[in-house]
């Protein structure tokens, strides 16, 4: 947060009147004793007692004066350390204070505004500030919900060294606190399979190419002369070189069903919030392991999207990686009733889903959806699901026979699906599925080394 600049703004521009508001009880009984004294004084014709008089009755609106004028001489700033933090994990705010007018300061109270799920509002006392000098104090804040919390308005309490007034200035710059998804720490796990492109089975596009196929470029400065291709130089007059071969580049898709007639309960060990942070764990497990991630809801709804084909490449993986998690950080429950929107966006595309790995987290499937997620798997090379039971998470109880079900008819489709018990750690359930994958006839799905 900028220093706010020296000038009035929003409540502060109250004039004369706010001013004598700011009187304390102190500030308004000298000035009661002052005019009393005064009165008297002029019907007694006693000039010392109306000396006293105008002494008592100027000294608080002297304060006041001071005080107003000293008040918008004060810039105030924020900084966050840092701006994004996982859920349980605690962030500093340091607030900085300067005082830029040529008179010192007297009593200075600051109370920042936080929402309560931060914690209690941060409230500190400053004795005095010389001319030109600075203040600086901290306070943390933590949230065990995800969300996008604001931080601000800062409120600055000034007071007179006699106690006579106190007036308040709010400055009108706020600043955001993101608090993402909890995300686990996932092992390299290795799935069988022979596909090319992704993981450590992928190949490059021009390996395979003949000395005709190459399509050479001109030479840059820096380039090593052991890639200069002799034929095309002879051909156009001057230095060409081979182009550099291409990675194809492994994708995935992360699908996070958000419906909310598929999960029960709420709060932070609710089964809605576990799939929201295996999903933020998965994407970027997945990204660090140099694969394209795209971020998919059932309503369709697609991060980053920026590419062409909608998936974050390598080069942006950072700022991808952080969009999309601020996207999980506000995700919430969908009215929708199904997931063919997904299925759509899967369906659509030039490689929008076509091929690649596919990592979803469903809630309650009923026969009807689970044929849909079984649809889903014709679009990828291989496919993960991880199905919650909402009731399970609520009661505590065994997986019903009717999740094992719909886990048969994903199996059937060759999806890889793993029921999620309350409390389980994903860590866990990765591993199991890669052994899974692996124990599977012949690798199935033609999946190589996606997850290691």
């Amino acid at each position: 947060m900028p220093a706010a600049p020296p000038g009035p703004e929003g409540e502060d521009k109250g004039g004369v009147r706010a001013a004598l508001g700011g009187l304390t009880t102190r500030g308004r009984s000298f000035l009661a004793a002052g005019v009393a004294a005064a009165a008297c004084a002029y019907v007694l014709g006693q000039s010392d007692l109306l000396r006293v008089g105008l002494l008592l009755a100027t000294l608080p609106l002297i304060c006041v004066a001071v005080l107003y004028r000293t008040r918008y001489r004060v810039a105030a700033s924020r900084r966050l350390s840092p701006s994004r933090v996982p859920a349980g994990a605690e962030a500093r705010v340091h607030l900085r204070m300067d005082n830029v007018s040529r008179m010192p300061t007297g009593l200075l109270m600051l109370q920042d505004h936080v929402p309560y799920v931060l914690g209690p509002r941060p409230r500190f006392v400053l004795d005095r500030v010389e001319a030109g000098g600075r203040r600086e104090v901290s306070y943390r804040v933590r949230s065990d919900l995800r969300g996008r919390y604001p931080l601000g308005p800062l409120q600055l309490r000034l007071s007179d060294p006699f106690g006579m007034c106190e007036l308040t200035r709010s400055f009108s710059a706020f600043d955001t606190l993101t608090v993402i998804p909890r995300t686990e720490v996932l092992p390299a796990v290795r799935l069988a399979g022979e596909a090319s492109g992704y993981g450590d089975g992928r190949q490059r596009t021009l390996a395979l190419a003949g000395d005709d196929d190459i399509i050479p470029r001109a030479y840059r400065y820096g380039d090593d002369l052991r890639r200069v291709h002799w034929r095309s130089t002879a051909r156009y007059g001057e230095l060409m070189v081979r182009r550099e071969e291409q990675p194809q580049r492994a994708r995935c898709t992360v699908l996070l069903d958000t419906r909310r007639i598929a999960y029960q309960g709420a709060g932070p060990d609710s089964a809605f919030e576990w799939a929201v942070s295996g999903a933020a764990s998965a994407l970027v497990h997945l990204m660090e392991r140099g694969f394209a991630v795209r971020l998919l809801t059932d309503t369709g709804s697609s991060v980053p999207g920026a590419g062409a084909d909608g998936f974050a490449g390598s080069q942006e993986s950072a700022d991808s990686a952080g969009l999309m998690l601020d996207t999980l950080a506000v995700v919430d429950h969908s009215d929708g009733a199904g997931l063919s929107r997904a299925i759509d966006v899967l369906r659509g595309g030039d490689g929008g889903g076509g091929e690649g790995l596919l990592v979803a987290f469903f809630g309650d499937l009923d026969e009807e959806q689970a044929a849909l997620a079984a649809r889903m798997r014709q679009r990828s090379g291989a496919a993960v699901a991880f199905v919650l039971d909402g009731g399970t998470w609520v009661t505590g109880g065994a997986v019903p026979g009717a999740v094992d079900e719909r886990l048969r008819q994903l199996r059937e489709a060759g999806w890889t699906a793993l029921p999620v018990r309350p409390g389980t750690p994903l860590t866990d359930l990765w591993q199991q599925a890669g052994r899974e994958r692996t124990q599977a006839p012949g690798g199935t799905n033609g999946f190589s080394g996606g997850w290691s």
